[in-house]
């Protein structure tokens, strides 16, 4: 990967719209190496898909909750079956496994605060093997971005 290509690349995360026209304009370069470098990049699974990033308060969707969970047994099949359970629930946009104090960190959407309780209580309470769950509550967005860093 060239400077080229993080070119290209940046350009595509921040408008997944733009045109290898537009690109190409903007990199000095003609049409037809542009759209063969995105290919290529499409190819080699640098670029794994195209989404319109949608607007949550527009969709009512106005709390954001970041939550700790614990489990109580860590062998492998215990892992791979939360992590299996956590997919089924659409209001989990993100889920890490990670080292430290707890097991997961979770990424919730929810409409209002007693929409996350029943989430709460009704489906991630109903997971088997859950210790501790602790969660944390977004006051407001600092900064969000859609695009990696190249």
């Amino acid at each position: 990967m060239d400077a080229t290509d993080k070119a290209i690349l940046l350009l595509l995360q921040k408008n997944g719209k733009i045109t290898i026209k537009e690109i190409a304009e903007r990199l000095n370069l003609t049409t037809t190496p542009i759209f063969e470098r995105v290919k290529k990049l499409e190819r080699e699974g640098f670029i794994t898909s195209y989404k319109a990033i949608v607007d949550r308060k527009k969709v009512n969707l106005q709390l954001i909750i970041f939550c700790n969970v614990t489990l109580n047994l860590h062998q492998t099949d215990f892992l791979k079956k939360f992590e299996k359970d956590i997919q089924q629930f659409p209001e989990v946009v993100e889920c890490y496994h990670v080292a430290g104090m707890f097991d997961y960190l979770i990424k919730i959407y929810a409409k209002n605060m007693e929409e996350y309780q029943q989430f709460l209580s009704n489906k991630l309470a109903s997971l088997e093997n859950i210790s501790k769950v602790q969660s944390s509550f977004v006051m407001t967005e600092v900064k969000t971005l859609s695009h990696l860093p190249l």
